[in-house]
């Protein structure tokens, strides 16, 4: 089976555990331009998994959503 190249990205946090919607407000630009991911949160942060073929479509759906992007 073929493996798909992943590019993390890292939403800055950390968040208090009163805060919600964070990963929500992330990944549903990324649902509406069909972009798979697969998130992994702990305890002060999240991270999204983006396959390398939908990275330039996720972070221009990102960026048009109001985030900034870090390097």
């Amino acid at each position: 089976m073929p493996t798909t190249p992943w590019v993390c990205l890292k939403i800055e946090g950390p968040f208090s555990f009163s805060e919600v919607g964070i990963l929500s407000s992330f990944i549903g630009p990324l649902a509406e331009e069909e972009v798979p991911i697969f998130a992994i949160s702990t305890f002060d942060t999240d991270y999204v998994l983006v396959g390398e073929d939908h990275v330039e479509t996720a972070l221009q759906a990102l960026k048009d959503a109001g985030h900034k992007l870090l390097p």
